[in-house]
């Protein structure tokens, strides 16, 4: 299975979107430095995980996440949790 995922950067509080068969792995990667893009706003919390069967149905909804409307959904699905 692949998975999308987004971490939210406790330093900044800005979202992150990506894609990994492996969750646990990858935000290990992300929170050791590992990740070059998002090395400098360690330490990151997972918020949010959608599975997808094939890769290449996750990578398409990675890169709807990082549309303008993508950002626009997530915002009313994580609405409360983003309020708080």
């Amino acid at each position: 299975m692949y998975f999308v995922y987004i971490l939210q950067s406790l330093r900044d509080k800005k979202l992150y979107v990506g894609y990994t068969d492996n969750v646990k792995r990858r935000i290990e990667e992300h929170n050791k430095g590992r990740v070059s893009i998002t090395k400098n706003r360690r330490p990151f919390k997972l918020i949010y995980v959608e599975g997808y069967l094939n890769q290449q149905d996750a990578t398409t909804r990675e890169k709807f996440f990082k549309t303008g409307w993508g950002r626009t959904y997530l915002k009313k699905v994580l609405k409360n949790y983003l309020g708080s």
